[in-house]
């Protein structure tokens, strides 16, 4: 291999790996906005909302947020994929570094011998010793010629082999970039879905007056208040009795700690978490680490019956894994909701469940 091709590609791997620090801001592109029907009102005055109307507002931006939510789980799942990718680039790129320095040693040896078979006569010491007549300094001179040979051979397999690495790893490290690139753009597209739709629902709640948004919040907890109850009325968690373990009380005492922190999408705190953010800190503050989001928690982790369930069990909601919450026991979860909202207790059953995980099982 060219060395100074390989020590090219070994620097421009080093240098492109100085901009994975810096994702760029993908800007949110303007989509077309639900908007609420307003009940009629006098010309001039703000339009006011029947509660009809503001439970269909309540429905639009929900709906907006657990898609933010989705968009969220292919950020944060994009990222964790960068900083893996970018892990290996750098590993990589120092094997790279390695190698052409242990070829440039090895032939640096190779022209040793060479140079020291040119000064006998194009014969190594050993052969010089064998056409002694000396019996005695014969047979150490034809050791020291299989020795040699041996060397030689040695010398030149290692070359070869580790020219041969250096190709792998500079393959390896192209290939590891365009994933790398991928994902990035991946990341920005998710990043834009959810500034606009946070945006897009902000808009809404923004159109109504102060005491039609404490309406809507009222509507929020009704909604919720319902679900819950037809749920516990369900027997869904009749039987469930379970003890913490010894992890899943450390978990709870952490989340249940960041109680009144902000929802911020991505976060992981200590000041401001997302949904996920939230219960793999929990856990990662137990001493086990958990995937970070919500999707991959329900794909990796091992799923229970909501009847086994204890305090530190996660509960995933949605039919698409979009958010997560932490079970503290008596039907509750802790969880952080959506934009806009802080870190709370909620019910266990506000929310459409798709099923429950453990992580320390």
């Amino acid at each position: 291999m060219n060395r100074r091709h390989c020590a090219t590609a070994a620097i421009t791997l080093v240098c492109a790996l100085a901009l994975l620090t810096s994702t760029g801001q993908a800007m949110a592109a303007p989509v077309p906005e639900p908007s609420p029907s307003p009940s009629s009102s006098p010309a001039g005055s703000p339009a006011r909302y029947s509660n009809a109307d503001l439970e269909k507002v309540r429905e639009q931006i929900d709906t907006l947020y657990r898609k933010a939510g989705a968009a969220t789980d292919a950020y944060n799942l994009a990222e964790e994929q960068t900083k893996k990718q970018s892990g290996e680039i750098v590993k990589l790129a120092k094997a790279i570094v390695d190698g052409q320095a242990r070829i440039a040693a090895l032939k640096d040896r190779a022209g040793a011998q060479a140079r020291e078979q040119y000064r006998n006569g194009g014969l190594p010491p050993g052969a010089q010793l064998a056409l002694s007549n000396d019996p005695k300094l014969f047979l150490d001179g034809l050791n020291k010629v299989r020795q040699s040979q041996h060397a030689s051979k040695s010398l030149l397999a290692d070359l070869n082999q580790t020219q041969e690495d250096l190709e792998t790893y500079t393959q390896d490290a192209s290939a590891n970039w365009e994933k790398l690139e991928t994902t990035r753009v991946k990341q920005a597209k998710a990043k834009k879905k959810i500034n606009a739709r946070i945006k897009a629902a902000e808009k809404l709640e923004s159109q109504l007056e102060e005491k039609e948004r404490d309406r809507l919040r009222q509507l929020e907890r009704d909604a919720a208040d319902k679900a819950q109850t037809a749920w516990l009325s369900s027997g869904a968690v009749k039987d469930v009795s379970g003890e913490a373990s010894e992890g899943g009380a450390a978990a709870v005492a952490f989340a249940t700690a960041q109680i009144g922190k902000p929802y911020v999408w991505g976060a992981e705190g200590p000041g401001s978490y997302d949904c996920s953010g939230l219960t793999s800190q929990a856990w990662l503050a137990a001493k086990r680490p958990i995937p970070r989001t919500s999707q991959e928690q329900w794909r990796l982790l091992p799923r229970i019956d909501i009847r086994d369930m204890r305090p530190g069990d996660l509960i995933i909601y949605h039919a698409d894994a979009s958010h997560v919450g932490m079970y503290v026991g008596d039907g509750t979860i802790v969880h952080s909701p959506r934009p806009g909202r802080n870190v709370t207790l909620a019910g266990a059953g506000s929310m459409k469940i798709l099923g429950v995980v453990r992580p320390d099982k």
